[in-house]
Parts: structure tokens; sequence; C-alpha cells
């Protein structure tokens, strides 16, 4: 609340993410992507304020005391894979530390020797080199930082995995790497070769992520935030193939890619402070009318006046 106004980082975000499923949230930086997830996890400034529902395993994560969000959902129910990894690392304990005492708490492994090795083999899972597993996170690259936290965040085998931007500083072997075994991580049952210690039947994944071709690579589905706000929700093949994205800002998107039409989507997101009447992306949008100074509903997962058609025209 800067100012002494209140602010509303995200609204109106509907979706849900079923078990062995990986939901992929995109969208410009400052959108209210990881003010999401952090809410689902508690994480938010005590000067904030949440409001609805988010259910996992019958608990309403939103309105969860700090006791039972410490105890129960941060690492059991909820994996992490924070966006700033080397922050949630203790600067005074090796990564090794961290991957025992992690394995020790989330799984049923005992024994020393047993515990070391598990460790050992959870740092393999993302790639994390042996090497560097008596290293202090200040030792660390931007890169190894982030496949300590990711291996870390697979260890419990939790119900949901929640990844914020997990291949940031990685070269793009290590995110194919990465995502597949994100992807893995999801689709391999309880019981069978390679699965998490203490894992349910499947988990479910939601990626928060500035990088598409990591998305397309993993995602069943998309969904699309906009100044705070969910604007499409799709099937991943069709968003990245065809018919593509129906909301003219989802589109904008995979054309700045550099391997489709490089081009960047013109003007600036507005501030969540000082939103607009209507449309949150009408100035910035090719398709714009006067229809777009009135907010737009969301009509079969798109929330637009004018719409893409799979055939390419207008709504």
């Amino acid at each position: 609340m800067p100012g002494g106004r209140q602010v509303a980082a995200v609204t109106d975000a509907h979706f849900d993410v079923a078990a062995g499923e990986c939901l992929a949230l995109i969208g410009e930086s400052g959108c209210g992507k990881s003010v999401l997830a952090s809410a689902l996890l508690g994480l938010l400034p005590a000067n904030a304020r949440t409001a609805g529902r988010a259910h996992l395993g019958g608990l309403d994560l939103l309105t969860a005391d700090e006791r039972t969000l410490a105890r129960t959902v941060r690492g059991r129910m909820i994996g992490l894979i924070p966006q700033s990894p080397a922050a949630h690392l203790t600067p005074v304990r090796t990564i090794r530390s961290h991957m025992e005492e992690t394995v020790a708490q989330l799984t049923g492994v005992r024994g020393r020797a047993a515990v070391r090795t598990a460790a050992e083999a959870a740092a393999a899972r993302a790639a994390f080199p042996a090497g560097h597993l008596d290293r202090y996170p200040h030792e660390l690259s931007g890169g190894l930082a982030q496949r300590a936290a990711t291996a870390l965040a697979l260890v419990g085998g939790a119900p949901l995995l929640l990844a914020d931007e997990p291949t940031t500083g990685l070269d793009r072997d290590l995110v194919e790497h990465t995502v597949d075994e994100l992807r893995r991580h999801v689709d391999v049952p309880a019981g069978a070769a390679g699965a998490s210690p203490g894992a349910g039947s499947r988990r479910a994944l939601l990626m928060i992520t500035h990088d598409l071709t990591a998305a397309e690579r993993i995602a069943d589905r998309v969904a699309v935030m906009y100044a705070g706000r969910l604007v499409e929700l799709a099937d991943a093949k069709a968003f990245f193939g065809t018919p593509g994205p129906r909301h003219p800002y989802s589109r904008g998107l995979l054309r700045a890619l550099p391997e489709r039409e490089f081009t960047p989507i013109p003007g600036m997101p507005p501030e969540l402070g000082d939103l607009p009447a209507g449309c949150d992306f009408a100035v910035r949008c090719e398709r714009a009318t006067d229809a777009c100074g009135r907010r737009p509903r969301t009509t079969d997962s798109v929330a637009c006046h004018h719409p893409y058609l799979p055939e390419g025209v207008r709504a």
C-alpha cells in the first residue's frame, strides 16, 4: 500500500491444476505471477491482504495460519523452487547440509549413510555437481544456486510443485534437463522406479516462467497474466501451435520470440495502482475499439472484447 493507497496486485485469478498436470503461468515482469505464488505459500508482506479460496488437499491455503503453513504446507504439501534461490539458502551451511536435512525431514530415509546417498541422488536429479555439495551458497553461481533449489524442492514429492522461474541462469541444455526432470516428477507414479521418496501417486506443477520455449516443452495448459489478471487459459498444444492464442496480448508474447517474428509488443504495461477503467491492454492493442473502454468479461477462458477465433478473424 504505497503512500497509503491499496494496490490490487492480483485480481480474479480463477484456475485449477490437476494431479499429473503442468500449468505454465506466463506474462511480463510485474504482472503479479510471483505475488500469486507467494500468496499460496503465505509468504506475502505483513501489510498484504488476501481474499478468495485456494484449496489443496482439503486445506484453504489463504486462511491457514502460519503454524500450519510452516509445518504442513511448505515442503510437504507444496514444494517451492523460489525465484531468488540464493536468498532461500542458509549462508552458513553447505549445500550438502541443506540436502541431508531436507531428506531427513521430508522422507522416510533414516541412517546417516542412507540420508547421504539420498541427498546425493536428489542433487544429481537437478544436475547439481557432486563436487559442489560441500560448498556454501555464496560460493555458487546463479545457475548452481538454481539447481540446488530445484533439487531441494523435488525431495519430498509434494502434491504441488510451485516453480517460480526455475530455468533462470541456466544454459539451454540445462533448461531442457530441468524442465524434463520437472515433467518426470509430475508424471512418475508412486512406487515406480525413480519416484521421489515419500511421493504421492501423482503431483501437479505450477510453473511461473518468462521462458516460453521451456513452457512449450513441459506444459499441458497455459495461463496468461496481464496487469494482475488472468486474460487467457488455454491448452498448451493449441496455444503454441494451431490455432494459437486467442487474446491479442498472448499472441504478442509469442510474436516477440526470436524464433518467431521477433516483434516486441509496443508500449509498457500499466501501473497496478493506476489501471484503466476498461481493458488493461487496450492502449497497446492493435485490435482495440471503443468497446474496450469497458472491462471485458471472461468468455471461453479468454478475457477480451475481440479475441482471435480459429479462423483468425475478430469475434
